[in-house]
């Protein structure tokens, strides 16, 4: 009997996905809930189990196909034979070889990543694998090919220069090779483009800038940072002081928590913050519910959570969903100052910049002090100017006197 393998529901709004890799062929046998394809949504991969045991009879979808939820994208016949043991091997038989061990590699690799191996003549052993399991996605084998210099990835068209133009180029000015390699973007890095396009053109974006003495909040955590670790077994980092802080401004300035849902203007009475986290796939917002119900260690172990998830490859769709406000920090890249875009439909983000010490004037004294620059971005269409202003300073007065968020001032 054959069973059909269908898109499963994807989370609230993701109705598509793009099938990135197929893990067996027609006619190969499967088990029960191992992995058959893996599709690629435009936040997360997921994988599609076998439902049954049997044998892969069709792939109705190929690798590269849109796909919407409850399409078929194959069938297991039921019954038609389990994963069977390899069949002993005569070991009088000079034609039996065992497969190296990079063969067994390659076996086991996504057909696109595969391609990309055998097409780039690579080594799978000298590749870090970021998927699941450990396994090599097809991000991998880009990011080693870029990072060795090796020039050939899947091209879809490239341009070198005529011989005529070739002979006046000295010897050695330039790798030999194509002049451009074409890579198609991913579903995650094509979604990615169209949000920061809708964001901007469906929001009056403006960012307010402010700057943070930091000195207060350093001291504080190198003061409690082994006891709190020792106590809550988890690491005091910046990152629960500002979400703190973020929400007490919140709570001050409601608007800055709303959305516009039409022609109404949606006020929402919990704080679920975002927090930008870089993954192998790109930047992801995961969401911290109920911030201002949870502790600093509660929000730090979260933050640890979520962000162990994305580094894994792991993060679900609901792990990113329904955020009131977000949190970016490029200061981790080394970014002095920078303008966020919003993430729709929240109607603020707040970036956070690289700490540098510099000379400020403080009673009168010119001081060295280690500052950061913050920015807040806010659609003008819910947000006034002076309440941006305001959030952000008080923001700032939370940072450099962390007490206030203890008495609530």
């Amino acid at each position: 009997m054959a069973i059909e393998i269908k898109v499963p529901e994807m989370g609230e709004s993701v109705t598509e996905a793009t099938i990135s890799a197929w893990t067996k062929k027609e006619g190969e046998a499967v088990n029960a809930d191992e992995v058959l394809a893996i599709l690629e949504t435009d936040k997360v991969s997921l994988e599609i189990p076998s439902p049954v045991s049997g044998v892969l009879k069709s792939i109705s979808k190929k690798v590269g196909d849109v796909v919407k939820v409850r399409d078929i994208i194959g069938a297991v016949e039921e019954g038609a034979g389990a994963v069977a043991a390899p069949s002993p091997t005569k070991a009088s038989s000079p034609e039996t070889v065992a497969p190296s061990a990079s063969e067994k590699v390659n076996e086991e690799l996504p057909p696109a990543a595969r391609k990309l191996i055998e097409e780039n003549h690579l080594n799978p052993a000298q590749i870090k694998s970021t998927g699941r399991n450990g396994q090599i996605t097809k991000e991998d084998v880009l990011a080693h090919i870029a990072s060795a210099g090796k020039g050939s990835t899947p091209q879809v068209a490239a341009v070198s220069p005529s011989p005529e133009i070739a002979k006046q180029i000295p010897q050695g000015s330039r790798a030999q090779g194509p002049r451009e390699n074409v890579v198609p973007m991913t579903k995650l890095r094509q979604t990615i483009a169209n949000r920061l396009v809708q964001g901007q053109a469906t929001a009056a974006i403006l960012t307010t800038f402010n700057e943070v003495d930091m000195s207060a909040i350093m001291d504080l955590r190198s003061k409690y940072k082994d006891k709190f670790k020792e106590t809550h077994g988890i690491g005091l980092g910046f990152m629960s002081l500002f979400t703190k802080a973020a929400v007490a401004a919140l709570k001050s300035f409601p608007a800055i928590n709303a959305e516009i849902r039409g022609t109404d203007i949606v006020y929402k009475n919990f704080y679920d913050i975002g927090v930008a986290v870089g993954g192998p796939k790109g930047l992801v917002v995961p969401v911290v519910r109920d911030a201002d119900l949870l502790s600093f260690a509660q929000i730090e172990a979260e933050i640890a959570r979520l962000a162990g998830k994305v580094k894994d490859g792991k993060v679900a769709l609901e792990d990113m969903e329904g955020g009131t406000f977000s949190i970016t920090n490029g200061g981790i890249y080394g970014s002095m100052m920078s303008t966020p875009i919003l993430n729709p439909p929240q109607s603020a983000i707040l970036g956070m910049h690289n700490i540098v010490k510099r000379a400020v004037v403080v009673n009168d004294q010119i001081v060295i002090r280690p500052m950061m620059y913050l920015a807040l971005s806010y659609d003008h269409r819910i947000v006034d100017g002076k309440e941006a202003v305001q959030f952000l300073v008080k923001i700032k007065e939370s940072v450099e006197d962390p007490t206030r968020l203890l008495f609530e001032v």
